[in-house]
Formats: structure tokens, sequence, C-alpha cells
């Protein structure tokens, strides 16, 4: 078996790739939009939930549910017989990122400058966001029904206090969530646009129109190659956007006669605040979209049909993991010691906190042996306890083997991440070899 890619010019087109993907997708409704155009290129087709669907097989269909996606192809050769359901290959992976939330109401001035309120989304390191500009992106409700996707230029930042005026905060940062986290728009005595005017300008509409808003901070600044070699990646918003690159790469790239089983690519949103969302892994959109393909192409199946086939599919579920941080290394376990540029993550918890279980792993093993690379084991220190994914969501709402695999990251949660891009050629290549059934 061979090392991740060291081809430094195939890096370097990955690289381009998952940056143009990244700096596309600022919200997961924006990903969702990058996602669905990479696909519509593949020539899958976009469905609409609210009417009926007739599927053909041997062919790439997806379908958008807020901020999620959920997209699939069926062996070209697959039969309309009830007793004929192939199972279900899952890659999931989610579209959001932890950020800061625009609430509503007024902009308001403080001490001579304008602000806005936000509400911390998800679990971000507050201190990575201090002195970065900031842009606000995400979608617009209009008055008329439309819907419209929204993006600011670099408009917003949250200035740190000098540390002359904190002489001890080099010996610990304390940051209150409410009063330090505040962005900083513009200076009060200055009548330009609010933040909703230049979002609407943004998207072409009426700021009038506008009746409602899920928009969050990005940082603007882009995503890049760095190191001695131009070895790592860094970027904004990698914990998920690395994972979902893959799977829809991977994706767009199946070939249907080669296909044994249903391939499925779901990008769930809300990962980052528990799932419980009607877009989330804890919905019901991966099970509507499961049920009602096995209806659109067997008829005449049964309930028990389908809870067989589902009973014989596996989700990966590919979410975003820690190498052993050099600067840290008591916070990681002392044997099994997972490195930037080793390979995809397979992760491992006794309390399920992440699914993976014996034989989830051999079918892991199997795919990145069918791609060439190698993978790396991942637990957690015993006194450092893990968070989760949506991987344990998906087997307890689909009865499915899961097991959660994903790339290894320095600073998650930062709103600027890093990673080996090795490792992201390896996770797209063992991506692709499972959904292709390897």
């Amino acid at each position: 078996m061979s090392t991740p890619s060291t081809d430094q010019t195939a890096n370097a087109q990955v690289a381009a790739d998952l940056s143009e993907f990244v700096s596309a997708s600022p919200s997961s409704y924006h990903a969702t939009a990058a996602a669905a155009a990479r696909l519509d290129a593949a020539g899958f087709h976009r469905l609409d939930e609210r009417e009926p669907w007739a599927l053909e097989s041997g062919r790439g269909y997806y379908v958008v549910r807020d901020g999620a996606i959920i997209a699939w192809m069926t062996p070209a050769e697959a039969t309309t017989t009830a007793s004929a359901i192939p199972p279900f290959r899952v890659f999931g992976s989610h579209t959001d990122s932890p950020a800061f939330k625009l609430k509503p109401g007024e902009e308001f001035t403080t001490a001579g400058v304008r602000q806005v309120g936000v509400e911390i989304y998800g679990g971000p390191l507050l201190n990575s966001w201090l002195d970065r500009e900031l842009a606000f992106a995400g979608r617009l409700s209009l008055a008329d029904g439309r819907v419209v996707l929204a993006r600011t230029p670099a408009i917003a930042r949250i200035p740190q206090l000098a540390i002359h005026l904190d002489r001890q905060v080099n010996e610990g940062l304390t940051l209150d969530k409410q009063r330090h986290t505040t962005p900083i728009v513009g200076l009060a005595d200055l009548a330009e646009a609010d933040v909703l005017e230049i979002l609407a300008a943004s998207a072409e509409v009426d700021p009038e129109l506008v009746v409602g808003h899920d928009v969050y901070t990005i940082p603007v600044q882009e995503p890049a190659l760095f190191g001695a070699a131009e070895e790592f990646f860094a970027s904004p918003r990698l914990d998920n956007l690395l994972s979902v690159h893959a799977g829809v790469t991977a994706m767009a790239g199946l070939d249907a006669d080669g296909l044994d089983r249903v391939a499925i690519f779901a990008g769930f949103d809300h990962e980052e605040i528990g799932s419980n969302s009607r877009s989330g892994a804890s919905g019901p959109f991966l099970a509507d979209v499961a049920e009602r393909i096995v209806t659109a192409l067997y008829p005449e199946a049964s309930r028990s049909d389908y809870l067989a086939a589902l009973s014989a599919s596996v989700c990966v579920s590919s979410d975003a993991g820690h190498a052993v941080h050099p600067n840290y290394q008591e916070r990681h376990d002392p044997q099994v010691r997972p490195r930037l540029g080793g390979g995809p993550l397979l992760k491992h918890n006794a309390q399920q906190r992440y699914a993976t279980d014996a034989v989830g792993t051999a079918v892991w093993a199997q795919a990145c042996a069918a791609a060439g690379v190698e993978y790396q084991d991942f637990v957690s220190n015993n006194s450092v306890p893990c968070g989760s994914t949506i991987g344990p969501l998906t087997a307890t709402r689909m009865g499915m083997t899961t097991v959660d695999v994903g790339p290894a990251l320095y600073s998650m949660h930062s709103a600027r991440e890093m990673c080996a891009i090795s490792d992201v050629v390896a996770l797209g290549a063992a991506a692709k070899a499972f959904l292709q059934g390897a």
C-alpha cells in the first residue's frame, strides 16, 4: 500500500479545487449551492421534494433541503423487482461550521463606532476570530416568498483589547461572550448602508423586502498552501467543507456501470449545534430520500424489503479529527499518535461518540486499500473526552452499519484551520473507492 500522494502537481490541483469550493461556500446555504453546481456539471438532475419523483436506473440525482444536500446514483443495471433492492453506500458529512450568527435587531452605536449583535454558533475558538477582517454571508427570506443567497465584502472586525490596557492578557485570555465578541462595522458619524442593506444589495434585492435572515460571519482571508514544501493547507471551515468537497467530488466522478449499490452523498446542516433540525442528521432527510428512492424504482417493494436493504447498508461519516499537536502532546493518547500527512483517520470511541465498530473498520480498510492510501487510527486521551459526529446519529436513525472517519487537522474550530494537503488527496480517493463499491 502506498503512502498519501507526494505528487506536488496533483496536490496543488486538489488544493486549488478545494480552495475554490471553500471560497464559494461561506455558509451552509452557499455550500449546498456550490455542491449543486458541481453535480449539475456532472450531469446530475435536481429534484424537488414537493413533487413526485420519477427515477431512472444509472442516473444521478440530488435534492436540497435548506442548508443540506443529498445526491445519489443507482446501478445502471438495477432491476425493478422488490427482491433485488440494492443496499445503500452513504458518504456523510456536514455543511456548517462554527461562526457568529447575526442577531435580529438594529445596529447600535458604542464609543463612536457602529456595531451589530451576534450570537455564537457552535463552538468556535473565540480568540482566533479576534483582529480578523470579517464578512457576512447566508440567506435572506423576502416578503414575496423568495429566498436568496447574500454575501458582503469585508466590513466587520472584532478588535482585541490592547496589551497596555490588560497587562495580564498573556497569562490567560478570558472573553465574555456577550461583551467582548461584538463586531464593529463602521464609524458612527458616517451615514453608510447598514449590514442588511449591504447584504440585500449583494443579492440585488430591495432591502425593504427582507423579512428574515440566517447570516453568519466569515473570515475573508483566502485558503492557501504553505510550509517548506507547500505541504500544508490553511483555510477557514475545513471542518467540515473538506469532507463535503471529498464527497461531492467522489459522487460527481462515479461510474454507474460499475455500481452494485445505491451510492449516496449526504451533506447535513447544523452538526455543530447538535443536528436537531429538519436538515440535520437527527432529522428525517436521509430516511425520506432513501425511502423515496426505493418507492420510485421498486414500486412493488414492501416495508420489509426496504428495511432489509437498510440492514445491508453502510454509512461512512466523514468529519474532521485531531492530529497529535506537537506543543500539547499530553492532550492526546500516549500510544495512538495520528499525524498530519499520515492519511485519513479512523475514529474509535468506546462510548459510541463515534460509531466505528469492527465491521465498519473492515469496510473502511477495504476502501482505503482499493484507493491505494493508508489510514490511521484515532482515539482520545481518556482524560480528554471527544466530541461527536453525524455517525452515531445516522446509525441510530437509519439502523445501518456506520464508521467514523475524517481528515486530521490542527486548530479545529479556529477561524483558520490547517491540514496536510496529501490527506485531502487521500480522503478524496478513499471516498470515491467506497462509493464506487470497492
